[in-house]
C-alpha cells in the first residue's frame, strides 16, 4: 500500500513538472510565433491589429527589406563579421586566463582573481566615454578592432570558465603532460581545450548573441553606414518618417536578424549535453 502511494506521489510531481514545462515553453516560444506571424503581413494589416493566421505578405516584405533605405543585407555579415570574431577570441582567451589562474601558482594571483570579478561591477556606460576616447587615440572609430579586440576582456566569461575549470582539470593530469615533455601551449590546446568543449559551447553561444544584439556600443564607434551592424540599422527602420515606416519591413528584419542565432545555437548545443560527459584524472 505505501509502495502505491509513493508511485502515486512521483507520478503526479511528474505530470505538474510537465504541465510547468509545457506553460514555460509555451511563454518562451509564443513570442517568436507573434514575430514570424506579422513578418508575413503588410503594413495596413499590421495596423489593424493582431491575428494568429498569417498573411501572404512574406516575399514582399522581404523583397522591400532588401531594396530599404538601410543595406540590411550587409549588416547582417557585419554583424556576423563581429559577433562571430568576438565569439571566438573572447572564449579563447577567457579560458586560456582561467587556465593560467587555475595552473600556476604565483604571488598576487589571488588580487589578480579578485580584481577581474570586481570589473563585472563596472557598467558599460560608465567607461563610454573614455572608451571612445581611447579608440579615438588608437584610430579604431568606425572599424570593426574597436568592437572585437575590447569584448575579448570578459570578466563573466572568465569566471565560468573558472568554475567549470575547477571541476574538471584534474592538476595531476597537468603535471603528467609536463613529465611526457609537452610544453605549456601544448598542453593548453591539445588537453584543456577539449576538456573544457561544454563551457567553450555555453559560452560561445553567449558572446555570440550578446555581441549580436549589442546596439550601444557600435553605435558609438560605427558612424559609416556600409559598417552599421543589424541592431543599429533596425533601430533607424524603427525611427524612419511616417510615409517611408513600414512595420513589416521592421518585422522581417528583425526576423531574419534571428535566423543566424539559431544556428549558432543548433551547432553548438550538442556538445553542451554530449561534453558533459568529459573529465579529468581524478584525485
Amino acid at each position: 500500500m505505501e509502495t502505491k502511494k509513493t508511485h502515486g506521489g512521483v507520478h503526479a510531481r511528474r505530470v505538474v513538472a510537465y504541465i510547468v514545462l509545457a506553460i514555460m515553453s509555451f511563454l518562451c516560444l509564443i513570442w517568436f510565433y507573434i514575430l514570424f506571424i506579422n513578418a508575413t503581413r503588410s503594413n495596413g494589416e499590421l495596423s489593424r491589429g493582431f491575428t494568429l493566421l498569417p498573411s501572404s505578405h512574406l516575399a514582399e516584405n522581404f523583397v522591400n527589406m532588401l531594396h530599404s533605405t538601410q543595406p540590411v543585407a550587409r549588416g547582417m555579415v557585419n554583424s556576423l563579421i563581429v559577433a562571430g570574431c568576438a565569439a571566438l577570441l573572447c572564449t579563447y582567451f577567457s579560458t586560456m586566463t582561467a587556465y593560467a589562474i587555475h595552473a600556476y601558482h604565483f604571488k598576487g594571483r589571488q588580487a589578480m582573481y579578485t580584481t577581474i570579478l570586481a570589473v563585472m561591477m563596472i557598467p558599460t556606460q560608465v567607461t563610454a566615454l573614455g572608451f571612445v576616447q581611447l579608440l579615438t587615440r588608437m584610430n579604431l572609430m568606425d572599424n570593426y578592432l574597436g568592437l572585437i579586440l575590447p569584448s575579448i576582456a570578459a570578466p563573466a566569461t572568465f569566471f565560468y570558465m573558472k568554475q567549470y575549470m575547477d571541476s574538471v582539470l584534474s592538476p595531476s593530469l597537468i603535471e603528467a603532460a609536463r613529465m611526457d615533455g609537452a610544453g605549456e601551449f601544448r598542453i593548453f590546446n591539445t588537453i584543456v581545450l577539449p576538456l573544457m568543449k561544454p563551457a567553450i559551447a555555453v559560452q560561445a553561444i553567449f558572446t555570440f548573441v550578446a555581441n549580436w544584439n549589442n546596439y550601444f556600443t557600435p553605435a558609438l564607434v560605427l558612424k559609416k553606414e556600409e559598417m552599421k551592424t543589424l541592431p543599429i540599422l533596425i533601430a533607424e527602420l524603427r525611427s524612419a518618417d511616417f510615409l517611408k515606416f513600414d512595420m513589416g519591413v521592421v518585422y522581417m528584419t528583425i526576423a531574419f536578424s534571428i535566423f543566424p542565432v539559431i544556428i549558432v545555437y543548433l551547432l553548438l548545443s550538442k556538445y553542451i549535453v554530449g561534453g558533459l560527459q568529459l573529465g579529468g584524472v581524478k584525485e
